[in-house]
């Protein structure tokens, strides 16, 4: 190979942006990282020669395949041929059961170890190389593809490339929108396209596309290949109401309307959203005044970025420019400290705004080595963001219960935070700021009552929905429920939103009936398994947590648990919190975690 080798001049700009995907805000910051030379980094970032084993090593933790970035004109672009063996996980729930089958077969018939599981364990992820997604329209809707997924990314930022994951998009086009948390799971990872009547020869056969790149080893699907997509491609236009939102949704809901398959945030034109008066209109009244601060907790799928959603909504319809920053798809690198992380922060929010300077960010990040990253954040936003900005700013600050793992980054960034709400009583400049925050679960961290952002501004807590609420969105749904249906459902799964929206999509859609959802609810074979291993897949990662769940599923009442077990499984929405106490949140997982955590 080489002695030397350079990026191309055009892909330098995706280069570029894959240093923020990756958690590293600062060039600094990556080279302290692999313990190179910043120059290094700047040189390599420029298109400009580095070392064979330095550039190699750099792509590795940008997640970029080397081979398909470095300039190779008139240089050797492979490796000598080596005996390469590796471990494959074939990820199948797609409804093709013979192509992972074939698959398997021709890269066992290679020599590499194959495991085809429709279901991932932790173990499983750590002993593969290769995680083959097999995406097809139904698959890409699975809550636990979704965490199994998350996992191997999570895998990724803490072993080299390890598992490499290659998805593979089964009879495109789809009709259903990949799920903005999928999208930004994978964002970054090339995936390929398969059709179910083409030949699996020329995927996996002896000189298929699949062995040469594990030949190779390679870490991701070449872009240049017949095969390659783009995740604009897969998604469609309809996905893409996350990216714009500026969405009009000021017509009125109409009686009934073609289900929509419920996941993620409810699109702001959709007519399935139900208002839980008063807290939309004080919402929308608080956000426009300056200096705003909002506070949404509520469980997981209880529909807080859908609130949130709408609050940016009328936020911009008044003037104001809006980012949201998602805490639970940053990388895990950038809570190694509080510099790492308040430059990523800094770094994120600039970047929304198309505002990203290098030169701004290495000033403001000599700054934190004299007077520290709180202060250094703080006048990044008051002497460069705020002043150029010519609208307010709303900041929406999503899933920051991610920060309270890391509790002296927390106590930090939320100091900062209470700061800044503070400072627009008094300068005129901090009234351009207004702040949403939200989490699902309880601050068990301890912060100074003086520190801390979570005992001002305006709370909000968002409740299940009544039986007035379940049975207008099963009229919306075009289903003509009386009292007594609705309260079959509720007697099931409570006014949860998702799960009551997840079942008046399946019976609208005349794909079962109320008796037998409810029927079959907690079994392997009704509406909810996926929902409902989710949970049990994620109970399992943390022994104490199942155990505490297991404790509220047998007790005959109330059950105390230590607060930071309980307001875990109340952020998983497993059980309520009433005070000190808990209990299951439903009937159906009361049902379901009975069997399945062994409860006699």
């Amino acid at each position: 190979m080489p002695r030397s080798l350079r990026v191309r001049h055009e892909c330098v700009p995706k280069v570029k942006s894959s240093l923020l995907r990756n958690g590293f805000p600062s060039q600094k910051i990556l080279s302290e990282n692999l313990g190179v030379a910043q120059s290094t980094v700047s040189n390599f970032l420029n298109g400009k020669p580095v070392d064979f084993a330095n550039f190699v090593e750099i792509c590795r933790v940008l997640g970029q395949e080397w081979r398909d970035i470095a300039d190779l004109e008139g240089k050797a672009d492979r490796e000598p041929a080596q005996d390469v063996k590796a471990c494959i996980l074939i990820a199948d729930r797609c409804p093709h059961p013979s192509l992972a089958g074939q698959l398997q077969q021709a890269l066992s018939a290679a020599g590499h170890q194959v495991r085809t599981a429709p279901a991932l364990t932790a173990t499983h992820l750590k002993q593969c190389d290769y995680l083959l997604l097999l995406l097809s329209e139904q698959s890409a809707a699975s809550e636990m593809l979704l965490e199994e997924v998350r996992a191997a990314k999570e895998l990724r930022d803490t072993a080299p490339q390890k598992p490499a994951i290659l998805p593979i998009c089964l009879d495109l086009p789809w009709d259903l929108p990949l799920s903005f948390d999928l999208h930004r799971l994978l964002e970054g990872i090339q995936p390929w396209e398969w059709r179910s009547s083409w030949d699996i020869s020329t995927l996996a056969g002896e000189n298929g596309s699949l062995l040469s790149l594990i030949e190779e080893s390679r870490t991701s699907l070449p872009a240049d290949h017949k095969f390659a997509v783009r995740w604009s491609d897969i998604t469609g236009s309809k996905n893409r109401a996350w990216q714009n939102e500026k969405s009009v949704f000021n017509f009125p809901p109409l009686p009934a309307a073609t289900p929509e398959l419920p996941e993620g945030q409810v699109e702001l034109a959709s007519r399935f959203y139900i208002d839980r008066p008063p807290i939309e209109s004080r919402c929308y009244d608080t956000i426009i005044q300056p200096g705003a601060l909002i506070r949404i907790k509520a469980s997981r799928q209880m529909g807080k970025t859908s609130l949130l959603a709408r609050i940016l909504h009328r936020a911009e319809q008044q003037g104001s420019q809006t980012v949201s920053v998602n805490f639970q798809l940053a990388n895990q690198r950038i809570f190694h400290s509080s510099d790492t992380f308040l430059q990523w922060f800094c770094a994120s929010i600039s970047l929304e705004l198309g505002m990203l300077d290098s030169e701004q960010m290495a000033k403001y990040s000599q700054l934190a080595d004299m007077i520290g990253s709180n202060q250094s954040c703080k006048a990044y936003f008051e002497q460069y963001l705020l002043p150029n900005l010519p609208a307010p700013l709303t900041l929406a600050l999503d899933e920051v219960d991610r920060v309270f793992e890391s509790p002296e980054i927390a106590d930090d960034f939320f100091g900062l935070l209470r700061s800044l709400h503070e400072e627009a009583k008094r300068r005129e400049i901090w009234k351009k700021l207004r702040l949403v925050v939200v989490h699902s679960t309880e601050v068990y961290i301890p912060l100074d009552v003086n520190k801390s952002p979570f005992n001002v501004g305006l709370p909000v807590e968002l409740p299940e929905f009544t039986i007035e609420q379940v049975r207008e969105l099963a009229n919306r749904h075009g289903l003509d429920w009386n009292a007594g249906e609705a309260e079959q459902l509720v007697a099931l799964v409570g006014g949860h939103p998702y799960l009551v929206r997840l079942a008046m999509y399946a019976i609208a859609r005349q794909e079962m009936a109320l008796n037998r959802l409810v029927r079959e609810a907690a079994t392997e074979a009704g509406l909810y398994s996926d929902h409902l291993r989710r949970h049990l897949w994620n109970l399992e990662k943390y022994p104490q947590i199942k155990s505490a769940m297991r404790e509220v599923v047998t007790a005959a009442g109330e059950v105390r648990l230590p607060a930071e077990q309980a307001f875990k499984l109340n952020s998983m929405g497993l059980v309520k919190l009433q005070g000190n106490d808990c209990t299951p949140r439903c009937d159906l997982y009361c049902q379901y975690f009975r069997e399945r955590l062994g409860c006699r």
